[in-house]
């Protein structure tokens, strides 16, 4: 009867204090906190074990190469996942498919070679914010980025980071599949240019960051693209602008634009030497010399005219001169076979008297003859 009573006792006190799940070897969990951090341990793959109750997962700075469709199985709480820095190449179909409440995902600092079409695909199509700055082995694999996010499901995402990626050119309509994306960070690349289409689709958009890229000129394309824009304000600074006369349309775009422009007054010449340093603001035809008024127009044309008119004075003297040639040609060379002979007469001549005053044996002669 006392041993029922014991176990009776024991049983309840199990009850109510459950015992605390357990943490995967090299990771640190607070059930508190519902924070599970596996941070810089060298780990190859994804930890088994990770406790249920774990909401903010934090898995970085490891040497994990690939990411697979059962790695985060059981994990239906986690809506924070960060796996930066960990040496990932490639991301499989379905491998965050069980992360039902994710809302955060950071896979930045990685070297993704290998993205599946439906890498990306969250069940309850929850995901609010994508950390992929740094993320892409190189530029070319945004092609399987575009196919990623066209199939990912993302309807929610809000934010979308992929600053830092090298990137060269934008495929047109990449961002067509995620409508409600409200900031788009596209800084610290290499894009040289925004073409049609680029950002078509995200007519929600509250701020894009092209902020440190390759940008010389925004021509009508780009322009174009931010009018559709509408409601975004725009980060365009730190880009090696070229002062010649294709940038007027963005400079006068930008006088217009300047509210929707937060870094307008910041955004100057990279060249020529002669501008660099100045506020594309300020810029205008008079500035770049592309326009000089109906006066320096007429000198112009008048100078043009008199440099065709010499043109012609100088090939009609040359006509004259080579007929003047032809129609003599038998005089001068009756005057260039005198010539030759009597270079070649004086030449013997000194060559005579060379023999003569250079041989002691003919000495009497000079003398003789000077007498």
């Amino acid at each position: 009867m006392v041993r029922l009573v014991l176990i009776a006792c024991v049983g309840a006190l199990l009850r109510a204090c459950p015992l605390s799940a357990a943490c995967p070897a090299g990771c640190e969990c607070s059930e508190a906190a519902q924070t599970v951090k596996c941070v810089s341990k060298e780990l190859q793959s994804i930890p088994l074990g990770i406790p249920g109750y774990a909401r903010s997962l934090f898995i970085t700075g490891n040497r994990i190469s690939r990411i697979g469709p059962g790695s985060f199985r059981g994990l239906e709480n986690v809506t924070n996942l960060s796996l930066s820095n960990n040496r990932i190449t490639e991301v499989q179909s379905q491998a965050f498919s069980s992360l039902r409440g994710l809302r955060s995902l950071d896979l930045s600092g990685n070297q993704l070679f290998v993205i599946h079409p439906e890498a990306l695909v969250v069940s309850a199509g929850s995901l609010r914010e994508l950390n992929l700055s740094r993320a892409l082995y190189n530029r070319s694999c945004i092609g399987d980025l575009a196919v990623a996010l066209r199939w990912g499901a993302l309807g929610s995402l809000q934010t979308l980071d992929l600053s830092g990626n090298r990137l060269v050119l934008l495929p047109s309509g990449i961002f067509g599949h995620v409508p409600n994306l409200r900031r788009l960070v596209l800084a610290n690349n290499s894009l040289v240019v925004v073409h049609n289409g680029s950002f078509s689709g995200l007519e929600r958009l509250e701020l894009l960051d092209l902020t440190h890229n390759s940008l010389k000129t925004l021509g009508e394309d780009a322009l174009g693209e931010f009018e559709l824009l509408s409601g975004a304000l725009l980060l365009l600074g730190e880009n090696p602008y070229a002062c010649t006369c294709g940038v007027e349309d963005f400079a006068a775009w930008l006088n217009s634009s300047r509210a929707r422009v937060t870094d307008a007054e910041r955004l100057v010449c990279s060249s020529p030497a002669a501008l660099r340093g100045t506020p594309i603001l300020g810029l205008g035809g008079q500035i770049l010399g592309c326009h000089d008024g109906p006066v320096g127009e007429g000198a112009r044309l008048a100078l043009q005219t008199s440099y065709a008119f010499l043109g012609v004075v100088l090939g009609f003297v040359g006509v004259i001169f080579l007929f003047v040639l032809y129609l003599n040609r038998r005089g001068i060379k009756k005057w260039i076979v005198d010539t030759r002979d009597a270079c070649h007469d004086v030449l013997e001549g000194y060559h005579y008297r060379y023999e003569i005053d250079s041989d002691p044996r003919l000495g009497h002669i000079s003398t003789s003859g000077d007498l």
